[in-house]
């Protein structure tokens, strides 16, 4: 335990001079996918692979490795197979942005990141919107299991013109539902209309049937329960009734606490094209929440590995 306390006090006391200098910030890199001890080819795989040197014997100023694997033979740094691959922004810039977004609470505006960075904003937000899909959590994860709350909340700004703001399902605001498990993690999605349908996919996907569910009395939860064999609890919010014992949907409401604070403080506003990003860096923050700010960076650069987001993919109109 004393050990991992030192790595991490040593992994925050590197972040500083990796904001202010490029050689620190490619090593510090270099050290959070493990290429001090154990460098591999990202194109291949080999563990035969050494660090380009220049005329006076010091590192590449490009940061080049070599594989020498005779089928390879390639050369890359450590910005291939990650977010910031073919990105052109200084990766002590990417360092500052990680630390921002990891150490903030209600997450950092890209108009902050410009500010300090001095790159201009569509720099910044495309380098946050590549730090928020490195959060993104893998297809493949553990399912939640025990007591899971689920719940569903509706992000938006007020009508701009007159008209009565509907609350609820009968809302035109953008749905989000949330999966949280009691003492552990949370499994968020950006739906178009809460349905049956909907919510009976999500919670077969993403909880374990053994575990018991409990939701508020909406009667959309019945048919997507009820082969959980943990049963399904329920609490009535229309009568004021919010605790019931251990059944409660507080745990999943304090995550949309967290989730609207910072969307409404932070970012302020927020197009239903890129919710989906926002919704997975507060679900990293939710997951993190128990660890300190040198491992939550550690794990959202790790996150960055495999994982690539074009230019055009942030800005399509798609949903």
């Amino acid at each position: 335990m004393k050990k991992k306390v030192e790595n991490i006090d040593k992994v925050v006391s590197e972040l500083p001079l990796a904001c202010l200098d490029e050689t620190a910030a490619v090593e510090f890199m270099e050290k959070q996918r493990d290429w001090d001890k154990h460098p591999a080819c990202p194109h291949c795989g080999s563990i035969e692979v050494s660090k380009m040197k220049d005329k006076s014997g010091g590192r590449n100023k490009r940061f080049l490795w070599r594989c020498h694997d005779l089928d390879c033979r390639k050369q890359y740094t450590v910005r291939i197979d990650t977010v910031f691959e073919d990105s052109r922004v200084p990766l002590k810039i990417w360092c500052h942005a990680f630390w921002a977004a990891c150490s903030s609470k209600n997450g950092v505006s890209a108009l902050q990141i410009r500010r300090e960075c001095g790159v201009t904003y569509k720099t910044a937000l495309f380098i946050m919107h590549r730090i928020r899909y490195a959060m993104t959590a893998p297809e493949q994860q553990e399912k939640l299991q025990g007591t899971i709350e689920a719940d569903e909340t509706y992000v938006g700004g007020k009508p701009r013109f007159r008209g009565v703001s509907l609350r609820g399902r009968g809302t035109p605001k953008t749905p989000v539902i949330a999966l949280v498990e009691r003492n552990g993690g949370v499994r968020t999605r950006v739906i178009p209309n809460v349905t049956a349908a909907a919510l009976k996919t999500e919670l077969r996907k993403e909880v374990k049937l053994s575990s018991r569910i409990i939701t508020d009395e909406s009667p959309l939860y019945n048919n997507a329960t009820n082969v959980f064999w943990g049963g399904h609890e329920k609490v009535c919010h229309s009568r004021r009734e919010y605790v019931r014992g251990d059944i409660y949907t507080n745990t999943a409401e304090s995550f949309f606490a967290r989730l609207k604070r910072g969307l409404y403080g932070t970012y302020h506003s927020v197009s239903k094209r890129h919710l989906h990003r926002y919704v997975s860096e507060f679900g990293f923050r939710w997951d993190t929440r128990k660890l300190n700010d040198g491992e939550r960076i550690t794990k959202a650069i790790k996150g960055a590995e495999g994982k690539r987001l074009t230019y055009r993919e942030p800005i399509r109109r798609s949903a």
